[in-house]
C-alpha cells in the first residue's frame, strides 16, 4: 500500500517511521508548505518524491492513500483536496476545527466513494480494543462513570501554536479529544454537555473541566490541560465493577478489572502488540479496508467521529471559545 505524507511535524514523522517497519506499506510521496521542508523530511526517511505544496501530492496517481499530519485548523483544506482529488485519506485528530468541517469532509468523501478514518489510534490499540470488549460483554455491569484526563505541564509561550486561536489552539483539540474520544468509545454520544475553563490571554483553552451527561443517568468526568501535567489516566466504574487504566489510558500498558465480590484481574499488552506508543495498529487497520473495498472503518466510525466532533463545539460553546472565521 502507497502513502503519502501531507505534513512534516513530530506526528508526521513518527507515523512514518511506522510506516517503514511494516512490510507491506511504502512511502512513496511527501508533501509540505516549502520545497526546503518535504525535501528534508524525504532526505530523513528515503522518500522517492517531495512537493512543496500539498496540491501536487493529492494529485499523485501513484499515492493510495494520504495521512493528513497538519494542524487541524488546516484539516479541512487538506484532507478535501486529497478526497477532491481522489485519495483515500487517514486525518489526525481532532477531525476538523469544528463539526461543520467534519461534515464537509465526510459528505465529500461519500459522494466521491472514497475511504476516510479519523486517526484516532486508541480505537485501534489492542488493548483500549480488549477494554471495550469486556465492557460491552457486561463484565462491569452497566457503565455508570467514566474519568478520563490529559494535561501537560508546559508552559507554552504564547508564539506556540497550543496558544494560537488560528491553528485551533487550546487544550481542547490537542489533548480533550481524547478523553472525550474514550467516553464516547464507552457510552456513546451525552445528552447534555456542561464545562469549564480557564482561558489564555489570546483566547484559547489552557484547562477545561467538562461534565457528559447521557439519559441513561451515566455520567463522565473528564479534564484536559496545557498548564498542569496530569496522570493521564481513566476509569469506568459500572453496575458490577471496575476497569481502572493506571497510565497513559489511550496508549496503555495494562489495565485491571475490578469485578464486585473476585480479585482484581490484570490484563497486559501482548509481545506482539508491539510498544505501547505504536502508530502501526491504525495503519494497519486503514490498509486492511482499503484492500477489502471498504470506505470507512468499523473501529472508527465517521459517525462516530462527527459525534465527538458535535461535543468538542458543545464544550467549546460552553467555555466561550471561538476560531477566527467561525
Amino acid at each position: 500500500m502507497r502513502w503519502g505524507i501531507l505534513a512534516t511535524g513530530g506526528i508526521a514523522a513518527s507515523f512514518t517511521a511506522n510506516l517503514l517497519d511494516m512490510p507491506d506499506a511504502e512511502v512513496v510521496a511527501v508533501a509540505s508548505r516549502t520545497d526546503a521542508s518535504a525535501k528534508a523530511f524525504a532526505e530523513r526517511f528515503g522518500i522517492p518524491r517531495a512537493y512543496g505544496e500539498w496540491g501536487a501530492l493529492a494529485e499523485d496517481k501513484d499515492v493510495d492513500v494520504v495521512y493528513v499530519a497538519t494542524p487541524h485548523s488546516a484539516h479541512r483544506t487538506a484532507a478535501g483536496l486529497c478526497l477532491e482529488a481522489g485519495r483515500a485519506v487517514l486525518c489526525e485528530k481532532a477531525f476538523a476545527l469544528n463539526a461543520r468541517e467534519a461534515l464537509d469532509l465526510v459528505t465529500l468523501a461519500r459522494r466521491r466513494g472514497l475511504f476516510l478514518m479519523e486517526a484516532m489510534w486508541m480505537y485501534c490499540h489492542p488493548l483500549v480494543r480488549r477494554m471495550k470488549a469486556l465492557v460491552d460483554d457486561g463484565a462491569i455491569g452497566e457503565v455508570r462513570t467514566v474519568q478520563a484526563d490529559f494535561g501537560l505541564a508546559g508552559p507554552f509561550p504564547p508564539a506556540h501554536r497550543l496558544r494560537d486561536p488560528a491553528q485551533g489552539g487550546g487544550s481542547l483539540l490537542d489533548l480533550g479529544v481524547y478523553p472525550v474520544s474514550f467516553a464516547h468509545l464507552l457510552l456513546g454520544e451525552p445528552s447534555e454537555v456542561t464545562a469549564r475553563a480557564m482561558l489564555s490571554a489570546e483566547g484559547v483553552d489552557l484547562q477545561t473541566g467538562m461534565l457528559l451527561s447521557w439519559e441513561s443517568g451515566a455520567h463522565a468526568l473528564l479534564h484536559c490541560s496545557i498548564n498542569a501535567g496530569t496522570p493521564v489516566t481513566a476509569s469506568v466504574t459500572g453496575s458490577r465493577g471496575r476497569i481502572d487504566i493506571p497510565d497513559g489510558f489511550f496508549f496503555p500498558e495494562r489495565f485491571v478489572l475490578h469485578r464486585d465480590g473476585r480479585d482484581p484481574e490484570e490484563f497486559t499488552a501482548s509481545p506482539e502488540d508491539g510498544p505501547r506508543d505504536s502508530l502501526k495498529h491504525e495503519a494497519a487497520e486503514v490498509m486492511h479496508r482499503l484492500r477489502a473495498g471498504d470506505t470507512e472503518s468499523p473501529l472508527v466510525p465517521l459517525e462516530g467521529t462527527l459525534a465527538v466532533m458535535r461535543t468538542l463545539d458543545a464544550v467549546r460553546e460552553r467555555i466561550g471559545v471561538r476560531y477566527p472565521g467561525e
